[in-house]
């Protein structure tokens, strides 16, 4: 290893035993500390290696906005490189005075699963379905056991008669389990009360997944394999640029949809309007108007999650 190289790989061990003795002491630090020593005798080609700058990734919220762009395009350079497609990572903010929430009429949904594809595609989500954001439940009319019902049903005509469909996703809760069990802080709640990750962060240990009581996080246990005429070029930071093998992922509410005026994809796809969403701190909004007078439900309300995600009866 040449002078130059030894220095630049000598300040990158000193710069990562300075992220382990810091004041988080994360795990994330740790692993990435030993990763570090583990390479600097490898990686010869300067610090300015797109693997060098990935190991030494800054956490979401303390990177610059020069760091963003920096990043950003990487990302962008990176997905053209391996796909062919050209792609625009962005980073819209939170809007302020703005919680967003959703309301779900029970009675309209028919099980189309309509909503599950629409949010596969928006959100460059694998061919695997098991990779999928949401999941409808069919159960038997009357029933409140849900664990006795199926998500795999397999029919083109719906409904099928003396059932009900309870489409489940990411509640968005404001006292979300999951960010308490994150041992790297690699998830938050964001000031509109979606919940997100920094997937550069994740170290994949599914403690959040293990958390959450609404089967809402998916982890990728292989490459996510995508062909490139379904990759959506319009890609956010924290919602659905395409993540890497093993990491947590899930449903952002389309962040980078919502915080810019549109809905969800979801919301778009369903064929019934069985999907409400809307500003939950405008009293005048659609989804505070449901809440307000309508029969209203909340699953696994007990636990005191106290969600985002509504289900209600017209």
């Amino acid at each position: 290893m040449k002078k130059d190289e030894a220095s630049c790989a000598g300040a990158r061990v000193e710069k990562l035993v300075e992220l382990r003795l810091s004041k988080d002491g994360s795990r994330r630090s740790f692993l990435k500390s030993a990763l570090a020593a583990a390479v600097t005798g490898t990686v010869a080609s300067g610090c300015d290696h797109p693997f060098v700058k990935d190991l030494l990734q800054k956490h979401y919220k303390e990177l610059s906005d020069e760091d963003k762009k920096e990043l950003f395009q990487r990302i962008e350079q990176r997905t053209h490189a391996w796909s062919g497609v050209r792609v625009k990572v962005s980073d819209p903010q939170p809007l302020d005075g703005v919680h967003w929430g959703y309301a779900l009429n029970l009675n309209h949904c028919n099980g189309n699963r309509r909503c599950v594809e629409a949010c596969a595609r928006e959100n460059n989500l694998p061919n695997d379905p098991e990779i999928r954001y949401i999941r409808v439940v069919e159960a038997d009319n009357g029933s409140q056991h849900l664990e006795h019902g199926t998500v795999n049903y397999d029919r083109e005509q719906v409904p099928e008669p003396g059932k009900y469909y309870l489409p489940v996703q990411c509640h968005q809760c404001r006292n979300p389990p999951c960010v308490k069990a994150c041992p790297t802080k690699a998830t938050w709640q964001e000031p509109d009360g979606i919940v997100v990750v920094d997937y550069d962060w994740c170290i994949g240990c599914r403690y959040c997944q293990a958390a959450c009581p609404y089967h809402a996080r998916r982890f990728n246990w292989t490459v996510p394999s995508i062909e490139p005429d379904r990759i959506n070029p319009d890609q956010g930071y924290l919602s659905n640029r395409i993540r890497p093998v093993g990491v947590i992922e899930k449903c952002t509410f389309c962040l980078h949809r919502v915080r810019r005026g549109r809905y969800p994809a979801c919301f778009e796809a369903c064929p019934t309007g069985a999907r409400k969403f809307g500003n939950l701190a405008d009293p005048s909004s659609e989804v505070r108007q449901i809440i307000a007078s309508k029969r209203v439900w909340i699953l696994k309300e007990d636990l005191g999650t106290d969600p985002r995600f509504f289900y209600f009866y017209a």
